[in-house]
């Protein structure tokens, strides 16, 4: 069982600025819901009900958000408009919430090592809410633990099919399919955004992952790279090693919100999705 999931979520947001100097970009909205309300809401409809947010001290408001606010509640009981925040009302109610300090941005791994308390000696799953995810199917992430739960020696990553003039934006796979199915990887190696002449596919690891406890050993053994970042890359070549990693490729559709022009695409994705 997969019974927690983290959200790093203490990035300064630069992409966004000068609006990210008061609002954390994981609060900007997908139409009238914000990017961690879809993050949260994914983690617990793949079964999870206790999350951990990685934050820094200026984002404190996201943990705000997923507070019950008393007076509004009876503002909107009274006028008859609950139903404008049931989907928040009910993760309040139904989720646990766990603060996690990152004190300094340094790198994927850095951040979650950072909840090496919280998650404990049990496999756990990590939602980067700047990856938006929509399936038709089952939540991404739910189908990652599908996965997981028949190979519970193994970490598993999200992969997406990129374009080969993208692959220097991501951390591509090499590997071979298991079985003869095209969707599930076994993971050799992976390369932080490589050029596209040395690129081992066009695989990209999205930011979808379930990791066993012993991922926190593999960073412990990372170097930093030329930024000082610890890179989860690097962590997973490890375990990659010693054949305990594998990719699926996820049935369903990334938007990257991490981007001006990924975020207007998102906001324009799902209004369509309210005409059909």
């Amino acid at each position: 069982m997969i019974n927690k999931c983290i959200f790093p979520a203490a990035g300064y947001g630069t992409r966004f600025l000068p609006v990210t100097k008061a609002i954390p970009k994981e609060l900007l909205p997908i139409l009238n819901k914000p990017l961690i309300e879809y993050a949260i809401q994914e983690a617990f409809d793949s079964g999870i009900n206790d999350m951990g947010i990685i934050l820094n001290d200026q984002k404190i408001s996201i943990m705000q958000y997923f507070k019950n606010e008393d007076n509004l509640s009876l503002f909107l009981k009274k006028n008859n408009k609950e139903s404008l925040i049931n989907s928040q009302n009910s993760l309040s109610k139904n989720c646990k919430f766990t603060s996690i300090n990152q004190e300094m941005m340094l790198g994927l791994g850095n951040a979650i090592y950072q909840a090496k308390e919280f998650i404990g000696d049990d496999s756990f799953g990590v939602i980067l809410p700047d990856d938006l995810c929509h399936s038709n199917m089952n939540p991404v992430l739910q189908q990652m633990i599908d996965i997981h739960s028949l190979n519970k020696d193994k970490c598993i990553v999200a992969l997406e099919e990129v374009n080969n003039d993208e692959v220097s934006k991501y951390g591509i796979v090499s590997g071979k399919e298991i079985l003869g199915n095209q969707n599930l990887i076994s993971i050799e190696s992976m390369v932080e955004k490589p050029t596209k002449e040395n690129a081992p596919s066009n695989l990209a690891i999205i930011g979808r992952y379930i990791f066993n406890p012993e991922i926190f050993n593999a960073i412990e053994k990372v170097n930093p790279d030329k930024n000082g970042e610890i890179q989860i890359t690097d962590a997973l070549n490890i375990l990659a090693t010693e054949n305990k990693v594998m990719g699926l490729v996820f049935n369903g559709r990334r938007l990257d919100c991490g981007s001006v022009n990924g975020f207007v695409e998102a906001n324009l994705f799902f209004r369509s999705l309210m005409n059909t």
